[in-house]
This record gives structure tokens, C-alpha cells and sequence, in this order.
């Protein structure tokens, strides 16, 4: 690259493919003004002496093949830039800092605030942010660098960047009203619970692929009447008669839900493995290490060290050989 090439050039470039070649979404992610990002984008394409984008008129259109290989350069250059600032952030205080976390709802209402407080009293000076999002969102967040940790069942594997670890497993459950049919029978199957309209997550939330993989297994085709990301609202629409609720176990609270009857149904649907994890390169804190190990007591630092090293897939899983995850 050229000489005159700035940092900030480089951020607004990432910021313009986060946001689809979208300029205006791209100076409002940043706080800035449209005006000064197309200048800065003009500035550093005339320094590196290519067109990083096709254009329609003043619209970005697609990136361009250079644009493609310079653009990961760049996300390459960025990342070792925070890795600094991080780096000498542990030095001056490795007890202070900032945690950012992406994940659903269900962990978020669930599972996290537990775990936060365990590490509010440990790492007190540590701000902690926790935002809410489907699985493609969660990703795209930690791919980014916007947040330092991934939670999330859905298959986050996929995207190569991101390393991921197993934590627990979870089963689902069904509710029902007191006095619903389903309620007296001995053993629940899934044939039962397809005469009733489902109430449950939307697609790619919390484990819906294999909600639905059962059903079609079973030669069953359920009405869904209704579908949320957010558990306390499918539990609202079973209040309301709507149809049976099909949730994670964890989802039901034993002292607000007693009007609901939760009845077993991990016989009847594959479980589900929680995970968590971060953007392979990252530079994690000692606050990061202890956090992982709180919400999951076998990600020791060791462990997690030895994670960081492996370089695909099936070298994590196989660190993971000797786990018996908990079943929730």
C-alpha cells in the first residue's frame, strides 16, 4: 500500500462491505457523515491506483475482483491493529476493560445473568455489553471485531473464521395450559402434538432446524401458528390459546410459569449443543479466559490455548473427546 494510506480509510472500507456497499448505513455505523466517507473511499482508491468498487452513478454496485483481495488484507491489518491496543490494554490493567458478547435471547435471558454475575463480582471495572441476534447477525458481529464472543446453537462452524467450542447441551420442551389434553397422556409423541398449532421459534433460532428435520422424519406436517425469536413471547401466545408452545427446557421458569404445564420432550427431538466462541486471531485478555470458564467449567485456559492453536473443525472436536458436556 501507499504511504498515505490511513487507518481510518481502511475502517471505512470495512465499514462500507459490512453494510452492503451501503455508504449512508456505513457513516451512520460509524457515527460520521456520508459526505466524508465517500471522499476518504475516493482518497485511498486514488492512492492504491484501483477501483475498489463498480459504481451505477454515485451507488456502489459490487466490489471488484482487487477489491476482494485487498479488502481481506485490510480485515487482516485491522484485526492485528485491535490485537495492539489489546495487548498493551492488558499491560496497563488486566483487570479493566470492556467484554462484549453476542447471542439470542434464550442465553441472554436464561443462562447469561448468572454467569454475569459471577463476573461483575470477579472483574467489577470490566463493562460488560450483550447484544441480541439471529445466528447470521451473532457471526457477522464477532467476524467484524464488534464483539469479542459468539453464544449460540445454531451451526456457527460454518463460517471459517470463527473458532467454536462446545459448552452444554439442551433439550425441549412443551407447554401447554392446566387442563390441556396433552397434559394427561403418559408419553408424548410427536404425532400427538401435531393435531394442536405450534407456537415456537423462527427459523434458525434456537435449534429450530431440527424442530422441524423431526417432524418431516415422522411423515408429520404441524401447523405453526405462530413464531418468535424470543421464548417469554411464544409462552405469551400459549397463554393466549394460540396453540402448543415448543421452547429450550431452560426457557421454562419454574416460579413465573405455573400457569403453563411443562411436559418432556427430549425423547421426541434431537438435542441441541450450546457454544461459544470468538474470531480466530483474536487476543484474548485474562477477563476473556476467566468468563469462558465461568459459563463453562471445562474451558480452562489451557484448554482454550490449545483451541486457539487448531486449525480446523475436527481438531477442536477432538480436544473436546473427553468432555461430558451437562445436559440442561
Amino acid at each position: 500500500m501507499g504511504s498515505f494510506v490511513k487507518l481510518q480509510q481502511l475502517r471505512y472500507l470495512t465499514a462500507i462491505v459490512r453494510n452492503r456497499l451501503n455508504i449512508s448505513a456505513a457513516a451512520e455505523s460509524l457515527y460520521t457523515s456520508q459526505p466524508g466517507i465517500s471522499k476518504q473511499l475516493r482518497l485511498l482508491e486514488e492512492e492504491l491506483g484501483v477501483e475498489l468498487f463498480s459504481r451505477n452513478g454515485k451507488h456502489l454496485t459490487e466490489i471488484t475482483p482487487v477489491g476482494r483481495q485487498i479488502i481481506a488484507k485490510v480485515e487482516n491489518i485491522l484485526r492485528e491493529v485491535n490485537n495492539i491496543q489489546i495487548l498493551a490494554e492488558e499491560y496497563r490493567d488486566d483487570r479493566r476493560g470492556n467484554l462484549s458478547i453476542a447471542t439470542t435471547h434464550t442465553q441472554a435471558r436464561y443462562v447469561l445473568p448468572s454467569i454475569i454475575n459471577i463476573f461483575r463480582d470477579r472483574y467489577p471495572a470490566v463493562t460488560l455489553q450483550i447484544h441480541q441476534g439471529s445466528p447470521a447477525q451473532i457471526a457477522e458481529l464477532v467476524l467484524s471485531g464488534e464483539v469479542d464472543f459468539a453464544i449460540a446453537t445454531e451451526a456457527m462452524e460454518f463460517f471459517n473464521d470463527l473458532v467454536m467450542m462446545p459448552c452444554y447441551i439442551w433439550q425441549r420442551c412443551v407447554l401447554v395450559p392446566q387442563g390441556h389434553s396433552l397434559s394427561k397422556l403418559e408419553c408424548l409423541t410427536l404425532a400427538d402434538i401435531a393435531h394442536y398449532p405450534l407456537v415456537t421459534y423462527v427459523f434458525g433460532f434456537t435449534g429450530r432446524s431440527q424442530l422441524d428435520e423431526a417432524f418431516r422424519a415422522a411423515q408429520l406436517k404441524p401447523v405453526v401458528a405462530f413464531t418468535a425469536t424470543d421464548a417469554d413471547v411464544i409462552k405469551t401466545y400459549v397463554r393466549l390459546g394460540m396453540g402448543v408452545g415448543i421452547v429450550a427446557r431452560m426457557a421454562y421458569d419454574f416460579h413465573y410459569d405455573q400457569d403453563l404445564i411443562q411436559l418432556a420432550a427430549g425423547h421426541l427431538f434431537a438435542s441441541n449443543t450450546t457454544k461459544i466462541g470468538f474470531r480466530r486471531g483474536t487476543f484474548l485478555r485474562c477477563y476473556m479466559y476467566d468468563f469462558m470458564e465461568i459459563f463453562s467449567s471445562h474451558l480452562t485456559r489451557d484448554r482454550v490455548r490449545l483451541v486457539e492453536q487448531a486449525r480446523t473443525p475436527d481438531e477442536v472436536s477432538d480436544l473436546f473427546s473427553d468432555v461430558v458436556l451437562p445436559v440442561f
